[in-house]
């Protein structure tokens, strides 16, 4: 069996309706840096990356989880990925996939990738909020995040299989994709990963993992992956999970949001899974110094001041009601549209 290498192209592949070769997308990506704008210029930059002598990418990851920093991704490990989503997903030659994700990001470097090896007919728009307006095409295959879903909708009618990645999606959108015949995916990954590893569908909890990827957890219950093909040492996370069978997990929250409070131990995510649906307004509750309890629990509501009624924390439990509740204007978000907990807070 012939091994596929970064320089090969898919009979089948295209780029907005035209075939075409490794020497044409060179060209193509020479005019997108010299006269394209922010967007195609990455495409351009990328291609002629991913097409050069060397083994591997270096890209930044996004910095949610911490500081950004230079990784190198190595071109046959994105090669592995891009088939394994193509076998997760039952992704075939010539299917029509649309790319609307910044291509600076891992996610949106994927797609290429995933098209290129795959052979997919990739149509590429500006990665914009609304990226489906206007659209009549049916799309086999699309990647989106949250903020775009939210604003596409109606327009999802001409979207098959959607994946939804870059910030978590909050119940209120997973009740509207519900009824709508699209296939929705939630995936798990990062930059590290090359992007996912592993996805649930919407209204359903566990997450399923990729081919060729196994799961463990720690000794503190995060979770570590090991995919060979994309990273020779384990990847071990910051995410608090549970195992359900060997391939599949369900994601309780990051452990670097945990809050200590009077020896108990409370994770925001799975309270704000709680209060969700209840509060208008975009929220998140975290743990700020306090001298009795070590960290107290307060609950933080993007927006002008308002006043909840007495028994609106019934839901929670003993320790999870929270003892204060901040109002803040506007909270700060990366480029994906994911809350950015610590500099909303400061």
């Amino acid at each position: 069996m012939i091994q596929l290498t970064h320089k090969n192209v898919h009979n089948y592949f295209k780029i907005n309706g035209h075939h075409l070769n490794g020497d044409e997308l060179r060209s193509v990506a020479y005019s997108f840096i010299k006269e394209g704008n922010p967007n195609e210029e990455a495409i351009g930059e990328f291609l002629l990356d991913w097409f050069d002598e060397k083994e591997y990418i270096e890209m930044k990851t996004s910095g949610t989880t911490g500081l950004p920093k230079l990784v190198r991704l190595q071109k046959q490990a994105m090669i592995q990925s891009a088939l394994a989503t193509g076998d997760f997903f039952g992704l075939k030659p010539g299917d029509k996939a649309l790319l609307c994700l910044p291509v600076k990001f891992v996610a949106g470097k994927m797609m290429l990738v995933r098209s290129l090896i795959l052979g997919l007919d990739l149509d590429i728009k500006e990665p914009a909020t609304q990226p489906l307006a206007l659209n009549k095409t049916v799309y086999d295959f699309v990647a989106m995040v949250p903020l775009q879903v939210q604003n596409s909708i109606e327009a999802l009618k001409n979207v098959k299989k959607l994946i939804v990645g870059g910030a978590k999606m909050d119940t209120k959108l997973e009740e509207k994709l519900l009824p709508l015949k699209t296939e929705v995916y939630e995936t798990y990954g990062m930059t590290e990963t090359i992007t996912h590893i592993a996805a649930r569908k919407t209204g359903e909890k566990v997450f399923t993992v990729l081919p060729n990827v196994n799961i463990t957890t720690d000794n503190r219950g995060c979770l570590v992956i090991n995919t060979p093909a994309i990273s020779e040492e384990p990847i071990i996370t910051n995410d608090l999970v549970e195992l359900i069978q060997e391939n599949q997990f369900t994601f309780l929250g990051r452990i670097d949001n945990v809050i200590n409070s009077g020896g108990v131990k409370l994770i925001p995510e799975q309270i704000e899974g709680k209060l969700t649906g209840k509060i208008n307004s975009r929220f998140f509750v975290t743990g700020i110094p306090d001298s009795v309890l070590g960290e107290k629990l307060i609950l933080v509501v993007e927006g002008e001041k308002k006043d909840f009624p007495a028994d609106f924390f019934d839901i929670l439990d003993k320790y999870e009601k929270p003892k204060e509740i901040v109002f803040i204007p506007e909270f700060k978000e990366n480029e994906n549209g994911k809350l950015l907990r610590k500099p909303t807070l400061a």
